[in-house]
């Protein structure tokens, strides 16, 4: 052996912290927060009234399909579990089709997303900047042009944060997940001593739970929609993948605590409400939070208001971490700009990926019109669930041996899809809107760029000089080719 050799577990050890690649920074009870952090925004505190306005105020009925709602985003999130488990890269859902169904519907997936994804987190910005600002002003609106400022400081707080350090950002997240957790906490823990308190005059209100007027099948569907779209987040845990540690063992843990313990929490906040209000109170009210806090506990509601800015904070986080490693992944597999795939030299965290996402937020918060454009692209969503699943069933077949830390029960994905399609059609079907045939030509658009730039593989060579300087002014190299960088 030469003298300069070592092949110690030390030394391998070291070669590996040198590589320039993602590091796995993100733990069990990290992935727990982004998980919570990315369910949970202003919604509960807020309207959670869709599920029961399409219930026809039926208590019963709303309950359980708040519970069958969670019951299938946790059916969705032991499917992404199996894939990220045993194919724990960056992105996600792009990932996984990408492997399963082939590298254009995967193209479709991150050219759709990134004008849906950012337009969510700008949408978020402007609703965290309504809640700030509120407050100083009282009954009067707050001025636009101070929330959009608001907006664009906090995107652009976030996306420095999360490209300078994963651990920062990590941290960030669990704080702002466990102020979360602890005001949901309050509503719901107030709700259960009220219940005690007052026996019988709360349990009176669920005595007869089921014996309000029966809705029918599209406004059961329709509820349905609303309590899924609550749910909404438990799939972000695979855009880290790559990140987490033991992700054999973290990402099934994780996703088992994460998703349960949502689905308990909006249980027992809904219970609250209710043992509080009348169910025509909440429908009819503005805040569902703001009015239970000023029968409940008047003296400090202004609480409520505070934690839902807490949680929205919290939830764009969550969301523009993952955003950021959805656009990684993207140019990774060449689907777009070679820049956006590399790492910082210092850090080794996807920096020109945050800076691109956050600029594309940013665009959609100026002229905040063109949120309302992405309304329409709600089945976008759903349709690369059932997609995922997808990918999920061929990847069985067709890699029998790919080594699967967990296994998902096999019907389980095949319910996925079937509710999927069930859940991209049915609102087309029942209530069809020239947006929609815009929306889809949107998405089929993509192969405008497909075909010369990613299966003719055209490439222009001005774009190469700006990656240069720009790589120079980043101070970033791509992933395994620098091994000079100190990661932390």
């Amino acid at each position: 052996m030469g003298k300069g050799e070592n092949n110690g577990p030390k030394d391998v050890q070291r070669k590996e912290k040198a590589k320039m690649q993602l590091k796995r920074n993100i733990g069990y009870f990290d992935g727990v927060s982004f998980i919570i952090g990315s369910i949970v925004g202003a919604g509960i505190f807020v309207s959670p009234t869709g599920v029961l306005k399409h219930s026809l105020l039926n208590v019963g009925i709303a309950l359980t399909i708040w519970t069958a709602s969670g019951l299938v985003s946790l059916m969705g999130a032991l499917c992404y579990a199996e894939l990220g488990t045993a194919l724990p890269f960056s992105g996600g859902e792009y990932s996984h089709i990408k492997r399963g169904l082939g590298s254009l519907p995967a193209f479709v997936f991150i050219w759709t997303s990134t004008f849906t994804k950012p337009a969510s987190n700008a949408a978020r910005a402007l609703l965290f900047a309504e809640y700030a600002t509120q407050p100083f002003y009282g009954i009067c609106p707050a001025p636009d042009v101070l929330k959009k400022c608001l907006a664009l400081a906090v995107l652009w707080s976030l996306g420095i944060l999360n490209g300078l350090s994963v651990k920062m950002a990590a941290w960030v997240q669990v704080v702002f997940t466990l102020l979360k957790v602890m005001a949901l906490s309050v509503i719901a823990v107030g709700g259960i001593v009220l219940l005690v308190a007052r026996q019988n005059e709360s349990l009176a209100r669920f005595e007869d739970m089921f014996g309000s007027e029966i809705p029918n099948a599209s406004q059961v569907a329709e509820a349905f929609f609303q309590g899924l779209y609550a749910y909404g987040g438990w799939w972000s845990l695979n855009y880290m993948a790559e990140e987490m540690k033991r992700p054999s063992r973290n990402i099934p843990l994780t996703v088992m605590t994460a998703v349960p313990a949502v689905i308990v929490f909006y249980l027992l906040v809904n219970i609250s409400y209710l043992t509080v209000l009348t169910p025509k109170e909440i429908v009819s009210s503005v805040a569902v939070a703001v009015t239970w806090a000023d029968r409940v506990i008047p003296s400090v509601a202004w609480i409520i208001p505070l934690s839902v800015a807490v949680s929205i904070f919290g939830a764009l986080n969550s969301s523009m971490f993952t955003l950021g490693r959805l656009s990684y992944a993207g140019s990774q597999s060449g689907h777009l700009p070679l820049l956006i795939s590399m790492l910082n030299v210092h850090s080794c965290t996807p920096a020109p990926a945050m800076i691109f996402s956050t600029t594309i937020a940013s665009i959609f918060i100026i002229p905040s019109d063109l949120i309302m454009l992405t309304n329409y692209f709600g089945f976008s969503a759903w349709l690369m669930i059932g997609l995922t699943c997808a990918s999920l069933i061929v990847l069985r077949y067709r890699e029998p041996h790919l080594h699967r830390p967990y296994k998902v029960f096999l019907p389980i994905p095949f319910m996925m899809v079937a509710m999927s399609f069930f859940l991209v059609l049915a609102p087309i079907i029942w209530s069809p809107n020239l947006q929609y045939v815009y929306a889809f030509l949107f998405m089929l658009g993509s192969l405008i760029i497909y075909l010369p730039f990613i299966h003719f593989k055209l490439r222009l060579a001005f774009l190469d000089k700006i990656t240069c300087h720009l790589q120079l002014l980043l101070e970033v190299c791509p992933a395994d080719g620098c091994g000079e960088g100190k990661c932390e």
